[in-house]
């Protein structure tokens, strides 16, 4: 699978979550997978991420966990460059 094509599963699994996330109610409101969308370079290509990833990241630091169970999105959040991207921008890993 080529980077571009990883990239497009990454986006369209974020945009399903969001979907999934906002159809639950008030309570899932606060998680929202979207605001992450900006940490998709540092996630697939292992570069710095941005401050608006690190705010992002921080933000959506609760939601991990349900972020981590989802099948779609479990691979990208508790990847090599995903772990890289929450201690460049200072965020513990979560145990789920």
């Amino acid at each position: 699978m080529t980077k571009q094509q990883q990239v497009g599963m990454v986006v369209c699994a974020l945009l399903l979550l969001v979907v999934v996330l906002l159809a639950g109610g008030a309570s899932a409101a606060t998680c929202n997978a979207g605001q992450l969308s900006v940490c998709l370079p540092a996630i697939t290509s292992g570069s710095k991420p941005s401050s608006g990833c690190c705010s992002g990241l921080k933000s959506q630091q609760g939601c991990f966990c349900q972020f981590v169970k989802n099948p779609a999105l479990g691979r990208y959040v508790s990847s090599p460059n995903a772990r890289k991207t929450l201690a460049a921008c200072g965020v513990a890993v979560p145990r789920c």
